[in-house]
């Protein structure tokens, strides 16, 4: 099948980019204080672009801010997105990923404790979800023209090219030491787009906690991780957005106190065959083909962003059925979104996802 042009949905609340092109900021604006302020408790609020995406902070503190203060968060926040996207970034040809997927050997290659941090993490869901999630997908990713080797379409990939590129992926074939990564073949690449926002989201919140805050959002490209309450007192409230609808269009809101939240659907990055058919951006390890199934959103919450953002991916290559199945296994609380016709959701939750729904 050959698809027409690729739909690039509007950009909303969850992005596809990650770690698109160089690394820009664009900074800074202090949001005057809104009068939902509970007495004594300031917000700031520091937003730009970075990775491809955008990024917000907001901190809570019992006073206004000083300018020094202001550029003291500045240098934190910028520094530990600069440090992610420096070590894990597959689109900049000197990141330290990209220079271990250069390395075409099967020597041990020295590795950061971040990227060690994350390649460890995501070993674990590897195994947890029996192979849903695997982060040497990079060859099929690129197979079906998606990534950073993306490429015209052409047409569909052929059964032998699947095989052929499948034999070039699974985790199994990478071994991890406390500094070190190690190739079974040396041409085994990692991409680490499906959990490394999450990380990053993870590595600024530390950034934020260490400059001694304990109240704030910090959200990248979608990707959340609240801890205390905002700036009135209360829990930080997150909407989680209605597939293929308008921008902005809510299916749900969470109340978020000391927890990540991170959303993976099919409707951000696809684009449709002659006959109609969505071909995802999210492609299935195990067969080597996008995802089929009816799946259309899935959220996670953790208290780490990195997890949060890991599971979505992996539940959201098992689909409803398995997916949602594992997730309560897990003690997962997840929250899926399954079309049942256009426009039209089944909406199926694990049980302890309602404790974080706001029904006022």
């Amino acid at each position: 099948m050959i698809p027409g042009p690729r739909k690039r949905p509007l950009r909303s609340f969850i992005l596809p980019g990650l770690f698109v092109g160089a690394l820009f900021y664009t900074l800074w604006a202090r949001r005057a204080q809104p009068p939902t302020e509970a007495d004594g408790r300031h917000l700031t609020e520091m937003k730009g672009d970075t990775m491809g995406t955008t990024f917000s902070v907001k901190v809570i503190s019992p006073t206004l801010t000083t300018d020094a203060q202001d550029a003291q968060l500045q240098r934190a926040i910028v520094g530990a997105l600069t440090q992610v996207n420096d070590a894990m970034s597959t689109w900049k040809d000197d990141s330290e990923l990209s220079r271990f997927n250069q390395h075409r050997s099967t020597e041990p290659f020295p590795l950061s404790t971040d990227t060690l941090t994350v390649l460890q993490a995501a070993r674990g869901v590897t195994e947890a979800s029996g192979g849903a999630f695997d982060v040497t997908i990079k060859p099929l990713v690129g197979l079906w023209k998606f990534g950073s080797d993306a490429a015209e379409w052409e047409s569909e990939p052929s059964s032998a090219e699947i095989a052929l590129q499948m034999g070039r992926v699974g985790q199994d074939k990478l071994a991890l030491t406390a500094t070190t990564a190690q190739k079974e073949m040396p041409d085994l690449t990692v991409d680490l787009g499906a959990i490394a926002k999450g990380y990053a989201v993870d590595k600024v919140s530390l950034a934020v906690e260490a400059l001694g805050t304990r109240e704030y959002l910090v959200e990248i490209g979608g990707e959340v991780r609240a801890r205390g309450h905002n700036a009135a007192g209360v829990d930080w409230r997150i909407g989680i957005e209605k597939p293929d609808a308008i921008r902005g269009t809510l299916q749900e809101v969470v109340a978020l106190r000391d927890v990540s939240l991170a959303t993976s659907g099919d409707y951000r990055n696809y684009y449709e065959d002659t006959d109609g058919n969505r071909v995802s951006h999210t492609i299935d390890a195990r067969t080597g083909r996008p995802i089929t199934h009816t799946l259309a959103s899935v959220s996670v919450l953790h208290e780490e962003a990195m997890m949060a953002d890991a599971w979505a991916t992996a539940l959201s290559v098992l689909g409803p059925e398995d997916g949602l199945a594992l997730a309560e296994e897990q003690g997962l609380p997840v929250l899926m979104l399954v079309r049942e016709a256009p426009g039209q959701f089944a909406v199926r939750s694990t049980s302890g996802f309602d404790a974080y729904r706001v029904t006022e």
